[in-house]
């Protein structure tokens, strides 16, 4: 029984760290990230089982930019929240290949950015 408390603090321990961790990157990329506009060139499908059997989908989308540098960059698109309160719908609810978005990115980190559009 006191290895279960012990589990579930160290899982609760990862999650919030990784919420942390989350959270302090996408803000520093909101704060000093270069502008720019990307186009979505996958859309990768992730299917999950929950412990009751119902299987929910859910997307991971990868854009193209070009960094100030000329470099082309395939990187993740991040938005920190399933739903956009900005909006008043889901963020993703309008990206499929081929659409073009704003994003912000890091030189030192280019796989990972943020939609802000």
């Amino acid at each position: 029984m006191p290895y279960t408390y012990i589990f579930a603090a160290l899982l609760l321990l990862v999650i919030v760290g990784f919420v942390i961790f989350t959270a302090k990157r996408n803000g520093e990329i909101n704060q000093k990230g270069i502008e720019t506009s990307a186009v979505v060139t996958r859309v990768k499908e992730v299917e999950s089982t929950d412990s009751d059997g119902t299987i929910s989908v859910s997307y991971v989308y990868y854009v193209t930019y070009q960094m100030q540098d000329g470099q082309s960059v395939e990187a993740k698109l991040a938005s920190g929240k399933s739903f956009d309160v900005r909006f008043g719908r889901a963020w993703d609810d309008d990206l499929h290949e081929g659409v073009r978005v704003q994003i912000k990115y890091l030189p030192e980190k280019p796989k990972y950015v943020i939609r802000i559009d």
